[in-house]
């Protein structure tokens, strides 16, 4: 598994087409839960985790069920947590969830880049 993350708009989709031309991507705003796991890569993963949030889904354990279906995805998502921090409970849920699975995912992660200014930084592997 291969984990790119980056504040919004910094070019992450852009940097992961160039480092894996090969891949097909699917949209985490619009694919459904299946597509996670056969799908080679993910971008808008924090939406996907928003959008099942909002439906009232459980995402407690997607980063294992990702690892174990999925283990060679490319997933890319925004850097959320920093900044303000939202007076809306479902905001700060949601920011501190995405966090977390994030987390989870760089520990299972083979490689894990930071993307800034289109510039892509290796920060594992």
């Amino acid at each position: 598994m291969v984990l790119i993350i980056g504040g919004a708009y910094q070019g992450k989709l852009r940097y992961a087409r160039k480092e894996y031309p090969e891949i097909g991507w699917v949209d985490g705003r619009e694919c459904g839960e299946e597509d996670l796991y056969v799908c080679q890569g993910i971008h808008h993963f924090h939406a996907y985790i928003e959008r099942m949030m909002r439906e009232g889904r459980c995402v407690d354990d997607l980063a294992g069920r990702i690892s174990l279906r999925n283990p060679e995805v490319v997933i890319i998502s925004d850097e959320i947590g920093y900044g303000i921090v939202p007076v809306d409970p479902f905001e700060r849920e949601y920011r501190e969830m995405t966090g977390r699975i994030c987390t989870e995912l760089a520990a299972d992660a083979k490689k894990v880049c930071r993307v800034v200014c289109g510039i892509g930084t290796v920060i594992k592997g």
